[in-house]
């Protein structure tokens, strides 16, 4: 599946436990009629893709859900569902906008034009 809009925010990387779980949070807002603000969670060395990215930019995200359960020692049992990135792509740097092409003016005049020279097309 993947996800559309603008990077809203984009958290630290976090640790928890002894075991070196990393963790880092990035919010999009989608642009829709209703816009919505999707918080994802890019996991272990996944955490760094989001190192060359900047609040503001448009992005697509490829992500997969994810849910658990969790049972209380109490005996209730609890569902949690989670968003998790896996690829992340700049939308800015994919917008067509031509082939950069300097204005006109740039360009010098030709002076070598000769109007008689024989031109052999119909129209």
């Amino acid at each position: 599946m993947e996800v559309q809009g603008k990077i809203k925010l984009i958290g630290d990387t976090k640790s928890f436990g002894n075991n070196g779980f990393q963790k880092r949070e990035v919010v999009v807002t989608t642009e829709e009629q209703y816009p919505q603000h999707l918080m994802i969670e890019f996991v272990q060395d996944k955490c760094s893709l989001l190192d060359t990215f900047q609040v503001g930019q448009p992005v697509k995200i490829g992500i997969n859900l994810r849910g658990r359960e969790w049972v209380s020692p109490q005996g209730e049992t609890k569902y949690f569902n989670s968003i998790q990135g896996w690829r992340i792509e700049n939308l800015a740097a994919q917008q067509p906008g031509g082939q950069n092409v300097p204005p006109p003016d740039q360009f010098e005049p030709a002076n070598d034009l000769n109007e008689e020279d024989y031109d052999d097309l119909p129209f």
